[in-house]
């Protein structure tokens, strides 16, 4: 396969990639449309965090309650030594707000227990809630992004494609959007989750002992460092693994296209080395993120192990010296321990968020790519049909895209049409509507090019090109394409049905129609001798028809659609003559309702043609009918010279 490395082209069209935004501003315009969904699940999540924190506190009281303390987590101040009751009035005002209590009671156990039992209920139907709704909510944004960038694909013309990779942009629209997707379910509701857990419980462990607390959240600074330098890193990390997983996609994809390229040329073993490369650095970059990842969780989690160490060695002082009670102590350990699961989560969030940041810069590159083929100058109504008069006026045209490192820099400076020259230079032709024009010409002389022009695959310049008397901007691109059916040089096949490739451009599947279709581009024979008739699967790029095949089914695709503007690109080179004669039979009634553009190396394909012009390094050199040109006994004469002798010795 190619080993060329091809420049990425920026939205702005300059050529180059902008560097990956670090931000996830994009996913704003698709929060905004589930505003109301995002604010239920979020008050789903604030609600949990409310209930998950009251369990600490009814555990703490149910302990005070065993203890006989005469107020849940209050002393009695027997212990107490010296100035250590003056924190008990600051405890006093959670103790007045706890209902119920009263020491060495069982009625205050079971109604505490009780509420234990409520209260768990409740988390778990919350948290349920919750999932199901912003879980939810991240599919349906994922559904709409994954549409976005399927749409904004489908609209960029060739010169896109001709930059980037089709593995490559496979991967942004696969795992980057996954990544993405984790930002919006799991990394906003976990996130959520831990600020409310984190904030409601270091109130309370506030309240219940001012200064344990503070021992408590000594490590707290040491944590935001830690989260802040690893997720620096780990971002920069993310965004290297995918530039690597999508140079692998696009190696695999290349190979899994010209597979039988590949085992004709005996090249698998050499595939194999190639791909060996790209999938030993991929695996290489991950191992630098595990590495990474590896010391940033023991790290939190050491953090953590302080924490608890810090509330045995303070805690136990304070209740030994009667500062605190045991249930508040108890109280306290619940809240730490529920405080592990949100540093963790920090940690983990931090690497979604941080993995969704790089995602999305990737995805934005396809979202705010611009399309220079739009409708922005159309003045015609889209309902407008065109009669099918076309007209070149002083056409000259050169690709906009560029072989990469052609110049030595950024592979700008020389155009794929041949160096510095133009593919066409000074084109004046006029094709009246219902007429059949022919274009001939050796290899590279810009035929392709011209058909590719009236389809406004590739931009002309303004006034260049002319449908009807109005320059092609004015269409609009879905009126100007739904009139011309085109059939390609490259024949590219669905894999679909036989009459699902031929009833494309149709709305709906008109079996008749697509039959039709098939007789006049002497095809329906060969389908009655499938198995499954139009309905027998053609494989991927029709890998179970024959190279004329292929031709007539692209052939039948283009006339199905009854369009007024038929271009066939060297349709008939894959059959032999007599095939070609029986096709050409069944399009001359077609052809005489509507424009025809004919391109072939074949003057047998041409000769009928009301006007055949002869291209040559991008310039017409000859016009005419078939007699006229023969009667030049210029290129188009020596051309007919060659092929006629070639038949004969054929038939010899």
């Amino acid at each position: 396969m190619s080993q060329a490395t091809t420049c990425a082209s920026s939205p702005s069209g300059t050529g180059q990639e902008p560097p990956p935004s670090k931000d996830l501003r994009g996913l704003m315009p698709y929060l905004r449309r589930y505003t109301w969904s995002m604010v239920f699940g979020l008050l789903m999540v604030f609600l949990m965090g409310v209930v998950t924190n009251v369990l600490p506190l009814a555990t703490g009281v149910m302990t005070d309650t065993l203890a006989g303390s005469p107020a849940p987590f209050e002393n009695s101040g027997g212990k107490a030594k010296g100035p250590a009751i003056a924190a008990i009035p600051r405890v006093s005002k959670l103790s007045q707000a706890i209902p119920f209590y009263a020491p060495n009671s069982r009625q205050t156990l079971g109604i505490y227990c009780l509420i234990v039992v409520l209260c768990v209920a409740i988390k778990g139907v919350l948290s349920f809630s919750g999932r199901w709704i912003l879980i939810g909510v991240s599919r349906d944004i994922e559904y709409d992004i994954r549409g976005d960038v399927l749409k904004r694909l489908l609209a960029l013309e060739p010169e896109f494609y001709v930059r980037n990779r089709t593995g490559e942009l496979m991967s942004r629209a696969t795992n980057d959007l996954n990544s993405v997707r984790m930002v919006l379910g799991p990394g906003i509701m976990y996130s959520a989750t831990t600020i409310v857990t984190m904030i409601m419980a270091i109130l309370v462990m506030v309240t219940l002992s001012p200064s344990l607390t503070l021992w408590v959240l000594l490590p707290a600074p040491v944590v935001a460092i830690a989260v802040w330098f690893f997720g620096k890193t780990i971002h920069e990390l993310y965004e290297n693994i995918q530039a690597a997983l999508a140079t692998l996609t696009a190696r695999v994809q290349e190979n899994l296209s010209g597979v039988r390229i590949v085992r004709a040329y005996a090249q698998e073993e050499a595939e194999m080395q190639a791909f060996d490369e790209p999938n030993r650095e991929y695996v290489s970059r991950n191992i630098r993120l595990i590495r990474t990842w590896s010391m940033f969780m023991p790290s939190l989690q050491a953090l953590v192990g302080t924490s608890f160490l810090i509330v045995l060695w303070q805690g136990g002082h304070q209740l030994l010296n009667g500062q605190i009670t045991l249930g508040a102590l108890i109280a306290f350990f619940f809240y730490l321990n529920q405080l592990v699961w949100p540093m963790i989560a920090l940690g983990w969030v931090t690497n979604i968020f941080q993995r969704g940041a790089a995602s999305m810069g990737r995805l934005n590159f396809i979202l705010t790519a611009k399309p220079n083929i739009d409708d922005r100058a159309a003045i015609l109504p889209k309902d407008a049909a065109p009669v099918g008069e076309i007209e070149f006026r002083n056409l000259t045209f050169s690709y906009p895209t560029t072989l990469s490192g052609a110049n030595g820099s950024n592979g700008f400076g020389k155009s794929n049409g041949g160096g510095l020259h133009p593919v066409l230079s000074d084109i004046n032709l006029k094709i009246p509507a219902g007429s059949t024009l022919a274009v001939v010409g050796p290899t590279g002389c810009g035929k392709t090019t011209l058909a590719a022009l009236v389809a406004r695959l590739w931009e002309a310049p303004k006034g260049t090109v002319l449908i009807d008397g109005h320059p092609i901007q004015d269409w609009p691109l879905e009126t100007l394409r739904r009139s011309i059916g085109y059939v390609p040089q490259d024949t590219y096949l669905f894999s679909e049905t036989v009459g699902g490739n031929i009833a494309f451009g149709l709305r709906d599947y008109h079996p008749e129609r697509a039959r039709e279709a098939a007789e006049i581009a002497s095809l329906h024979g060969d389908i009655q001798d499938f198995a499954a008739g139009y309905d027998t699967t053609v494989g991927e790029r029709g890998i179970t028809l024959s190279g004329g095949q292929k031709q007539r089914t692209a052939i039948a695709r283009a006339i199905v659609r009854d369009p007024r503007v038929l271009i066939l690109d060297d349709a008939l080179s894959s059959v032999d003559t007599q095939t070609e004669e029986k096709i050409l039979s069944g399009l001359r009634s077609v052809m005489r309702r509507r424009t025809t553009i004919l391109i072939s190396h074949r003057t047998s394909t041409v000769q009928n043609a009301d006007q055949i012009v002869v291209l040559r390094e991008g310039r017409i050199i000859e016009r005419g009918t078939h007699d006229q040109l023969l009667g030049r006994g210029g290129y188009y004469a020596d051309l007919y010279q060659k092929q006629l002798l070639e038949e004969e010795l054929e038939n010899a």
